[in-house]
């Protein structure tokens, strides 16, 4: 049986529907990205979970237990969840060690066993040096890990977190992606994870949750998602892709504009209007002339942009569809060229949605 459990969860501001008959599983000590863009209900999802609003339908469970069913909704304080916001919400007149201590005092337990505790999480969080510096004087990275310890040291049997990462500067939210996941591997608590940011998804999820208009449109873990998109929505928002359209010519060919792709993955649930997903880095160009045929087409070059590692081509096709692929550095064509384009099957994957 799953550790957190929702089902037909529903939350309604007049007449829009936020969070739309959400059901997800977590199994004990997974960590959950809710991931989507901004008003796709996610932080909806876990201000429920934390108590902090009531559904207007569905079910909230925590290890067996009801915690919002109909009319009934146990209050946040007795749901046993740690909650880190984006704010990170630290008290400024208190230290890093009074901070992280708080929780544990509200809880009237021995100034000892205070001191123990706080003191085993500030090593675990490598924070001891600044144990006796106030939340202004440190750094935005050093504000979150203290309060990831603060939610931590209380020991929940659930952590939530909301946009933890988005007031830090690039830098920083790579480090802290892995810094989180480092801690949930040391104490393994549920965790759900809310953010808009894939890279943070992936780096840090056993599980992503990808969300749309109040509803899940696809669950999986990291490789699963990006490998294997569903719908038009989930290849789109999870990497770079070129979404082409165009009409089924039998089970696996589709002719878009002026290029037929076989589909060596997915499936277009025989559907005659077909789409096909094809991920930037997965096209092969080449400025030597080929023969125009099944997974080749002939384009122009529209731009390229030099990034250091590789150079991003916006190439039209004589059709008008335009695409992007990712080329080595050293593969400079200038603006109006004509250039060669390889869409391997394996990595043409039919969608269904």
């Amino acid at each position: 049986m799953a550790f957190l459990e929702l089902k037909g969860l529903t939350k309604r501001y007049g007449a829009l529907t936020v969070v739309d008959h959400v059901d997800l599983a977590v199994e004990k000590g997974n960590l959950v990205c809710l991931l989507g863009p901004s008003g796709c209900g996610k932080t909806t999802t876990l201000r429920l979970i934390a108590g902090f609003i009531d559904p207007d339908a569905g079910e909230i469970r925590v290890g067996g237990r009801v915690i919002s069913s109909g009319g009934f909704s146990e209050p946040p304080e007795r749901r046993k969840m740690s909650m880190i916001f984006q704010s990170y919400a630290l008290w400024p007149h208190m230290t890093v060690r009074e901070n992280i201590g708080y929780g544990l005092a509200l809880r009237k337990l021995p100034r000892t066993d205070i001191a123990r505790l706080v003191d085993k999480i500030l090593a675990v969080t490598r924070l001891q040096a600044l144990s006796d510096r106030y939340p202004g004087e440190l750094s935005g990275g050093q504000q979150q890990r203290v309060s990831l310890a603060r939610a931590l040291v209380v020991e929940p049997e659930t952590l939530l977190l909301d946009e933890p990462l988005s007031n830090l500067d690039a830098n920083l939210r790579e480090e802290m992606r892995f810094e989180i996941r480092r801690l949930h591997d040391e104490y393994r608590y549920t965790t759900v994870y809310v953010t808009h940011d894939q890279a943070e998804a992936m780096t840090t999820a056993d599980l992503i949750v990808v969300m749309n208009l109040g509803r899940i449109e696809q669950v999986g873990s990291p490789e699963e998602i990006y490998e294997r998109p569903q719908s038009e929505f989930v290849a789109r928002f999870l990497g770079g892709t070129n979404i082409l359209k165009g009409r089924r010519l039998d089970a696996d060919t589709v002719e878009c504009g002026s290029v037929r792709l076989r589909c060596g993955d997915g499936d277009f649930a025989g559907r005659e209007d077909a789409v096909v997903s094809v991920r930037h880095h997965d096209i092969v160009l080449t400025p030597e002339s080929r023969e125009e045929g099944l997974n080749w087409a002939k384009g122009t070059v529209v731009r390229q942009v030099y990034l250091g590692s590789h150079r991003d081509y916006l190439i039209e096709l004589p059709g008008g569809e335009q695409v992007r692929t990712i080329a080595q550095a050293d593969l400079a064509i200038e603006r109006g060229k004509p250039v060669w384009l390889h869409f391997p099957m394996q990595h043409c994957r039919a969608l269904a949605r």
